[in-house]
């Protein structure tokens, strides 16, 4: 008996996921709790595990589909059984949106009959009728009504021939009054959570950037010292967090938040480093990070960026940010006006160090200069405190003794 697998709420409030990879096939055995299907949110890839044992019978979107909670994910049957619902037609069957037509633990989902639906029958049937009309979802049949494409006339190229989005524009591109010179795209579920989520960060939050530029010679002389006693060359990032921990424990305003009317300071120090992924812009967080030494940090930079641009990584990797160091000046950046992570109150931006003119005992000469860019929640920080922030930043990575000494 066939059980329709609804796309399950896999936490923190989140509405959709994005398919990255189906374990099973269709037609494939699969064991109740065996891997399913791994989706990714806006923070991570999870795995959802099939809800039971059986014969996967439909899948409810390709590879980079969006689907979002309470959807139709998958149907699991018993052998011989065939599933032909179609999804938007049936009520057994809500619609799944591909990403161009809409917007590794259990997991427990939504789980329905599906025997009761006419298009739930057997091999050993008298028939297999297909479907009435072209296998689309409604947004899909929206846009090829809009754009006046015969949806008859398209081959589709979704799962079991369904027509996508990508199948009615190119349609469109075909005829008439179409410009051959724009390309339109939908946005990834990736990039799409990035969306949302800056601008939440943007309409709530009410930035103040503040700049400053500090000499690094010695801060990278202190790398170079640190790289030749590991072994390996040291993420500079790593020196940031141990120079800016020191003042968010003086100042602990920069390692807090704002909920509702309650100002929240974090009894942990979780420090974010953004990392320049294929898939966008992500977030890591190293946890507790004011118990680790250098090399620790190190080694767990070094692991959370390579699970980053692998798509590795898990909830727990992104969970209970506090405090953002982001590194521009590994892509050659300078200041910038970086956004506040939803949730916390600051983030620092480093930029590259590069040779500059310095006052050194009232002459001109040349030094390594690099440059700072801190934006805060006003709500939290005022101007002044921010400058002092700097401040103290600027004297820790001028002489790193300051932060590396016990």
């Amino acid at each position: 008996m066939a059980l329709e697998f609804k796309m399950p709420d896999i936490g923190e409030g989140l509405a959709e996921g994005e398919v990255v990879r189906w374990v099973v096939d269709i037609g494939d055995k699969i064991e109740q709790d065996g891997p399913l299907v791994e989706v990714e949110t806006d923070k991570a890839v999870m795995v959802i595990p099939a809800p039971r044992a059986g014969v996967l019978l439909f899948r409810g979107g390709p590879e980079g589909s969006i689907v979002k909670v309470g959807e139709l994910l998958a149907v699991i049957g018993d052998p011989g059984e065939e599933w032909g619902a179609e999804p938007g037609v049936s009520d057994a069957a809500p619609s799944v949106l591909a990403p161009d037509e809409e917007s590794s633990r259990p997991v427990v989902g939504i789980l329905e009959e599906a025997s009761a639906s006419p298009a739930v029958r057997t091999l050993s049937g008298s028939g297999s009728p297909g479907p009435a009309r072209p296998l689309a979802s409604p947004p899909t049949r929206k846009l090829a009504k809009n754009l006046r494409v015969d949806l008859t006339g398209i081959t589709g190229t979704g799962p079991g021939g369904r027509i996508v989005r990508a199948d009615i524009e190119a349609g469109a591109q075909t005829g008439p009054g179409t410009s051959p010179e724009d390309e339109r795209s939908p946005l990834s579920g990736r990039r799409r959570a990035i969306s949302e989520n800056l601008s939440r960060s943007w309409r709530e939050i009410p930035h103040v950037t503040s700049f400053e530029s500090v000499r690094a010679e010695r801060l990278m002389e202190a790398r170079q010292v640190f790289s030749e006693r590991l072994g390996e060359s040291i993420p500079v990032e790593a020196l940031l967090i141990k120079a800016v921990l020191p003042v968010l424990k003086t100042m602990p305003e920069f390692n807090s938040c704002i909920e509702g009317q309650t100002i929240v300071r974090r009894g942990s120090f979780n420090i974010g480093i953004s990392v320049d992924s294929p898939q966008g812009l992500i977030v890591p967080v190293i946890h507790d990070a004011d118990t680790k030494d250098v090399a620790g940090l190190c080694h767990e930079i070094a692991s959370l960026v390579d699970k980053a641009r692998n798509r590795k990584l898990e909830r727990k990797d992104t969970d209970g940010l506090t405090f953002t160091v982001s590194n521009i000046g590994s892509l050659g950046g300078g200041y910038g006006t970086p956004i506040i992570p939803y949730g916390t109150a600051a983030i620092l931006s480093v930029g590259r160090a590069v040779k500059a003119p310095v006052i050194e005992e009232d002459s001109l000469a040349i030094g390594l200069s690099m440059p700072l860019s801190l934006s805060y929640d006003h709500r939290l920080i005022d101007g002044g405190t921010g400058r002092r922030f700097l401040a103290e930043l600027r004297k820790n990575l001028e002489q790193p003794l300051f932060f590396l000494a016990p």
